[in-house]
């Protein structure tokens, strides 16, 4: 970031916040727009001198083809998200509470975010109430998998279960009974795979 000059880092920023509130690069007309730039042929430019100096990739014919490098990507932390706003993508800043230095690499996939856990309904899954669960944000799941869905709003915490067009969402404690979930009528966002669990320790900051 020293070598770049004080408009770069301003887009190099600008690209870092946009994928903290929508969890997606800019277009190059959002960073135009957002710059006043004449065209985004101006923002083209910049992002191939960012790539030239080894800030981002490009990827050719994908409007949104902005890839910061790793190191970029991890000095932003990985959010966490505490209560879902209503109607709002789960990565947008009104559901970020604060943001962990988190080495990305102790999941795999690699997580996007961390999300607080409310309640007891995964218990039997070793994941308690309080605990931050570790996300990889894709539609793609499996039967099986322990979920973040979005159901009419609500964000719940589930193990996945599928047959034809019915969707169970599945608890892991006795005392919680499976939410039916029947795709032809209802609307299902999977919001990304659980791939671990962080428990706050006493000290700040620190995870077991």
């Amino acid at each position: 970031m020293n070598e770049l000059t004080p408009r770069q880092r301003q887009i190099v920023e600008f690209i870092q916040q946009w994928l903290m509130d929508a969890g997606r690069p800019p277009t190059r007309a959002e960073i135009a727009k957002a710059f006043g730039f004449k065209s985004p042929n101006a923002a083209e430019e910049h992002l191939r001198a960012l790539q030239r100096k080894g800030v981002l990739d490009l990827s050719p014919g994908a409007s949104r083809g902005i890839q910061l490098k790793d190191s970029l990507r991890e000095q932003m932390g990985l959010p966490l998200i505490g209560r879902v706003a209503a109607g709002k993508p789960i990565l947008a800043e009104e559901n970020i509470e604060a943001r962990y230095q988190i080495d990305p690499q102790l999941f795999s996939p690699r997580p996007h975010y961390l999300l607080k856990v409310k309640g007891m309904s995964m218990k039997d899954a070793g994941i308690l109430d309080g605990d931050l669960v570790a996300v990889h944000r894709t539609p793609e799941v499996r039967s099986r998998q322990i979920v973040v869905a979005r159901l009419e709003n609500e964000v719940t915490v589930k193990r996945y279960k599928q047959d034809g067009p019915i969707v169970w969402l599945m608890p892991a404690n006795d005392d919680f009974d499976p939410i039916r979930v029947d795709l032809k009528e209802q609307s299902l966002i999977i919001e990304g795979v659980v791939v671990g669990v962080l428990r706050q320790g006493t000290g700040k900051g620190s995870f077991q």
